[in-house]
């Protein structure tokens, strides 16, 4: 064999136990495997002074034989209002549901056992009262509710911070005989706004609720990208990440402005596509970068890449935390499309006159929502109007 061919073949080798190497180790990191879901609220206005907002949320460990600590748990309640909310007052209190527990009566939280494959509840309540003479219903507008909880086991001790989003107050749909249609290049557009959307409002019906009345046949109804990731939870708080080296070396790469410049951005996307996808795309997109050959990185990471909105990257509460781009689009607009009678399709569009189609279901017109999104009437500040109807 020619020495020069030996010498590639062993540093394709070393370079191929290398990923090996990388990936073993990212999969085998200390994790928990508890996993927190939430059922329905319900918000109630008590009185002109007096508003109670509660629900449940689920802690459930999937794992056969792993038994994980829950020791802390505890609720820091953020509002967000139209106007000055200092003079409200905020109290929280977790009930915890054990099913072979009782609750104490004075509220604490005593350390609690998730066996393997066993789940456990607890009920959360948040109160907001005003002073005498505060009109509270139109100050009120969402509760952003961060749990902050401790996982304790064979992995170490881990703190966990994951955010709820409770709408307080909600627009009325978009109707006919009121809807604001704007004329653009072939067609009509009306931007439809909604309540702050979160992970507890189910897609479909957020787009019936509100879009319902006013869709007809030939319509196509759009909706963001980052709206329907965040209703499908796929929103992460930086405290949750612990940046591996290659994310903290690999993040100062990329220009500034990029959601992947930080080292809790690129990590995220390690999470997602895995480090050795990662490094191998930086690598062959920086070789073919430096032949004139640009954006190969985004291409051979994935869509997620291009996706990831980082801190700061959308509107409050969530630029508090690291947005991935919706997972199944193309199956979520299959679906809608089904249920509500009119082409679907999710969009990502920008003031610079950027339109990309995500996804949409079959036979919808994507050069009509070229022309029609391309002026991007559902914005990019604080409109609250994720989805647009588009009538040819």
């Amino acid at each position: 064999m020619h020495p020069l061919i030996a010498v590639l073949l062993i540093t394709a080798l070393v370079f191929a136990l290398a990923l090996l190497w990388l990936e073993a180790r990212h999969r085998l990191r200390p994790a928990s495997p508890l996993q927190l879901g939430s059922g329905a609220w319900k918000v109630k206005q008590k009185s002109d002074h007096l508003v109670v907002a509660k629900g449940t949320v689920q802690i459930r460990n999937p794992h056969p034989r792993m038994e994980v600590f829950v020791p802390e748990l505890h609720l820091e309640p953020k509002l967000l209002g139209r106007g000055d909310l200092s003079a409200l007052t905020v109290t929280t209190r977790v009930t915890p549901q054990h099913p072979d527990e009782q609750a104490r009566p004075d509220g604490y939280w005593f350390a609690y056992i998730v066996k393997g494959r066993k789940t456990t509840q607890a009920e959360l309540s948040v109160r907001i009262s005003a002073p005498d003479g505060t009109d509270l219903r139109a100050l009120l507008d969402t509760l952003w509710l961060e749990i902050c909880w401790v996982h304790y086991g064979p992995f170490g001790r881990l703190q966990r911070r994951d955010g709820l989003l409770v709408p307080l107050r909600r627009p009325a749909p978009a109707q006919p005989q009121s809807a604001n249609w704007r004329q653009g290049d072939r067609c009509a557009v009306l931007p439809i706004r909604t309540h702050l959307l979160g992970s507890l409002d189910d897609p479909a019906e957020v787009l019936r609720h509100y879009a319902g009345a006013v869709i007809q046949s030939g319509d196509v109804l759009t909706i963001g990208e980052t709206p329907l990731a965040v209703m499908q939870g796929r929103y992460n708080h930086p405290a949750n990440l612990e940046p591996s080296s290659l994310a903290r070396l690999l993040c100062r790469v990329f220009h500034p402005t990029s959601s992947l410049a930080t080292a809790c951005g690129l990590q995220t996307l390690i999470d997602n596509v895995g480090p050795a996808r990662v490094l191998c795309a930086w690598l062959l997109g920086t070789t073919l970068k430096l032949v004139g050959s640009k954006g190969w990185f985004y291409r051979l990471a994935g869509e997620q890449a291009r996706l990831i909105d980082d801190v700061t990257g959308t509107t409050p509460p969530y630029d508090q935390t690291i947005v991935l781009g919706p997972s199944d689009s193309a199956q979520v607009c299959r679906q809608l499309a089904t249920e509500l009678g009119v082409a679907v399709a999710v969009v990502d569009v920008n003031d610079l006159g950027r339109v990309k189609v995500l996804a949409s279901s079959p036979g919808c017109d994507e050069a009509l929502l070229e022309r029609a999104l391309r002026p991007n009437p559902a914005g990019n500040a604080n409109e609250r109007t994720p989805l647009v109807l588009v009538r040819p």
